[in-house]
């Protein structure tokens, strides 16, 4: 055996042989003392507000984004027949129609 695994083995049997003996309850007034900490901070505050329009108004942007791209997915996805028949490429028509 080599010497950790010696000391390990040693570690073991020590920590087997002792027993917790100390009580496992919460001290006197301590769930007293947490619901009075949470009932003092009763009044949202300003960033805590704030925070929370934030994350609605990121939710109705997105909502937003998603609506508008399938609304006109649609439309887009469907070749014209002036773009099956043109001969000019896709990035000269681009550039053509720019006024450049």
């Amino acid at each position: 055996m080599t010497p950790e695994e010696l000391a390990w083995q040693k570690l073991t049997t020590a920590a087997r042989r002792v027993r917790a003996e100390e009580d496992a309850t919460a001290p006197f007034g301590f769930s007293t003392r947490v619901a009075s900490l949470a009932m003092s901070a009763a009044e949202p505050s300003i960033g805590s507000i704030l925070e929370r329009f934030s994350w609605r108004a990121l939710g109705v942007a997105a909502l937003l984004a998603v609506t508008s791209v399938a609304a006109n997915y649609t439309w887009r996805a469907q070749p014209t027949s002036e773009d099956l028949l043109s001969d000019e490429p896709a990035v000269a028509a681009l550039f053509d129609s720019s006024g450049t």
